[in-house]
């Protein structure tokens, strides 16, 4: 397999994912349930410098031992809760979600905490991968439609979000995998009630294409 290709198309789809849009000050920042623990990392960021005076972690699924640094499996908003507080954000500062299994039940369950707690939050960063971006955004639209909110990632390039991966344990295949399962899912889901229809431009289509063609297909929706 020509990894230059792979890469070219693969570069393709995580430019397209990875919806640009400016931070702006919320109520909260609301990170969505991963198995890459520097979308943890960012959030500590952005608590850090000051774009929010709360951080919600939400995220049910368990992981695998070290896959999100843990020493003993967890839930993904408890393994971000362990990351968080050691890099110094305070417990208190910091609402946990652990029953969402999928990206529609992290605004179900987060909406639904948040009102039992009595939280008015009306303005949240979403915080996500890079590739998980675009789809984030377009799921809350939806799902998250009577606030206010704009959705992001760390900075990275294509070429440093898979070395950041890698040092992380998670393999180039699996991002790939990943991606292009992502957009199959905003092609399909839209009709489903998901979320909001996206354009997909051609040229990312025909990317996607080659990519299942190679293989890379371990993510599909049903």
């Amino acid at each position: 397999m020509d990894e230059n290709l792979v890469d070219y198309y693969a570069e393709l789809l995580y430019d397209y994912h990875f919806l640009k849009q400016p931070l702006q000050k919320a109520d909260a920042i609301f990170v969505l349930g991963s198995h890459d623990p520097s979308v943890a990392d960012y959030a500590v960021e952005l608590y850090k410098e000051g774009w929010a005076n709360y951080i919600i972690f939400s995220g049910g699924v368990v992981r695998p031992v070290g896959e999100l640094r843990n020493l003993t499996p967890k839930s993904e908003a408890d393994a971000f809760f362990d990351i968080a507080v050691k890099a110094g954000v305070p417990a208190e500062a910091i609402i946990l979600d652990n029953e969402a299994t999928n990206t529609g039940e992290n605004f179900s369950c987060t909406r639904k905490i948040l009102k039992e707690k009595g939280f008015d939050f009306q303005n949240f960063i979403l915080v996500q991968k890079p590739y998980m971006v675009r789809r984030t955004y377009a799921t809350a639209l939806v799902q998250f439609a009577e606030f206010k909110f704009m959705s992001t990632a760390k900075p990275d390039s294509y070429a440093q979000y898979i070395a950041r991966c890698i040092e992380n344990n998670i393999s180039k295949e699996r991002v790939i995998s990943n991606m292009t399962g992502d957009l199959q899912r905003l092609k399909i889901y839209p009709e489903k009630g998901f979320l909001v229809a996206m354009e997909i431009p051609k040229n990312v289509w025909d990317a996607y294409e080659k990519l299942i063609a190679m293989g890379f297909e371990g993510r599909m929706a049903n």
